[in-house]
């Protein structure tokens, strides 16, 4: 009978250990340590070779030729931006996210489109009938769409041979197991060696992969950190249950930006992209309400305007309140700060409540400026003209400090038929060459916004 060998894995970041441990010397998490059965002596061989197609030899970097990578452009505009571009060949995309917030509907979306190329779909968490049933309800056919229902990567493996797919989606790499290690799915062990094998497939083949992926209830994606570090992209698809929009973010991109936005909007027939999402992230009711004002941000590439609203109220109890949604609390507390040292704002007695609308999160720094006259909208009560945005980062001194791509969030706060538009009057070095109908305001200080606007 063969010997099997076993390990001690670290559940939250796959640090290996010969015996048990209180305390994981990586993570520092304790309790963390689970027995897991190691790759037994009689175990088969890798289930995809090649041969020795490639053999590794040393190269002077001058000698490598410089090409731009083969991309497939995908009707999925949001995707594509997110990407950089389209999706590299060879290239192996993690993608992880909530349970119900859409994942296998994007993809499933995203492979009866691209019905030019053959796409293999291999569910390890539904049924062929379950998968057909979704399929149904959305507007899309292909007959390039094939379907596997399969969790052992060896099997998988046979029928991707006889198949030759150009893009493979594995939903999700939490299920899959392989049987050279014994543990079961989902576990440490089987996560690290089913996404290597994904990798040398990936990079062997030059087929595009992506691996769905679960996450904890940390928010953390569920495995090894050593997954995110074998990938080429890792794409965050989040967003509120109880709105209808959701964003997929780029963590990580070696053939693009880090920093791009891509937004849906999730409805019966599928993932719609949102080309404009200015428009829907701004509230059209007409009426004039304190504590409201208009931010003009920018996630990446692409600029937008979004709705910051504010509430102000006297605290019933002893301490405060400080809810935020879709903004950085430690960030409203600074601003807090700001105005009551600089502006004399008794904001320690009263309940404060932030909301960014629509479900967004935002980390521009542009929209400071925006959520401290929302605080001082409902402070005094008096509202700010709803056709009047803000761009501006606010410093500890209470100056207006000046933000990257100015001209771009003029431009679309003009095209959207705002009327004027606070930016910082420092650091444009009479840059702003803009000639439209909008009105351009520089400000130094946080006073000055106060006496122009509530003054």
């Amino acid at each position: 009978m063969a010997k099997t060998k076993s390990a001690f894995f670290c559940q939250q970041c796959g640090y290996e250990s010969p015996k048990w441990l209180g305390k994981c010397p990586a993570c520092q998490q304790w309790n963390s340590f689970v027995e897991e059965i190691k790759q037994k002596e009689s175990a088969p061989s890798n289930p995809w070779q090649q041969g020795s197609a490639y053999k590794a030899v040393v190269t002077r970097l001058q000698d490598v030729p410089v090409t731009k990578e083969a991309r497939l452009v995908t009707p999925d505009t949001e995707l594509n931006r997110v990407l950089g571009g389209g999706i590299v060949n060879g290239s192996i995309i993690l993608v992880a996210g909530e349970p119900g917030i859409g994942k296998s509907t994007l993809f499933l979306q995203l492979g009866l489109q691209l019905n030019q190329v053959k796409v293999l779909y291999v569910s390890g968490e539904e049924s062929e009938q379950q998968v057909r049933l979704r399929a149904a309800r959305l507007p899309y056919e292909s007959e390039n769409f094939y379907l596997l229902t399969a969790t052992n990567t060896q099997q998988i493996f046979q029928e991707i041979k006889q198949l030759q797919p150009d893009l493979v989606i594995i939903d999700s790499i939490q299920t899959l197991y392989t049987p050279t290690i014994e543990s079961s799915p989902g576990s440490v062990s089987q996560i690290r060696e089913t996404a290597a094998e994904w990798q040398r497939y990936a990079k062997e083949s030059n087929t595009p992969v992506f691996l769905i992926g679960h996450i904890t209830k940390d928010g953390a994606i569920a495995g090894p950190k050593i997954l995110e570090h074998m990938v080429d992209s890792v794409l965050q698809f989040e967003g509120d249950r109880h709105y209808a929009y959701r964003i997929l973010r780029t963590q990580k991109n070696r053939f693009g930006s880090t920093s791009e936005l891509g937004i849906y909007e999730m409805s019966s027939a599928g993932m719609k992209p949102v080309l404009n999402p200015s428009d829907i992230l701004l509230s059209h009711t007409g009426e004039q309400l304190s504590g409201i004002a208009i931010a003009a941000a920018i996630e990446g590439m692409r600029p937008f305007l979004i709705e910051v609203q504010a509430l102000v109220t006297p605290s019933v109890y002893g301490t405060p309140q400080r809810t935020v949604s879709g903004f950085d609390s430690r960030r409203l507390q600074l601003l807090l700060a700001v105005l009551e040292k600089r502006g004399g704002f008794q904001f320690g007695t009263k309940d404060v409540f932030l909301n960014i609308a629509g479900g967004l999160k935002v980390e521009d720094p542009a929209i400071d400026l925006a959520v401290l006259c929302a605080l001082l909208s409902s402070f005094t009560d008096i509202p700010i003209p709803s056709t009047t945005c803000f761009a501006g980062e606010v410093g500890l001194s209470g100056e207006i400090r000046s933000v990257h791509r100015v001209e771009q969030r003029i431009s679309e706060a003009e095209k959207l038929g705002l009327e004027k538009i606070l930016i910082s009057r420092f650091g444009q070095k009479g840059n702003i060459t803009h000639t439209g109908n909008i009105e351009i305001v520089p400000l130094a200080r946080v006073e000055d916004v106060y006496q122009l606007l509530f003054g």
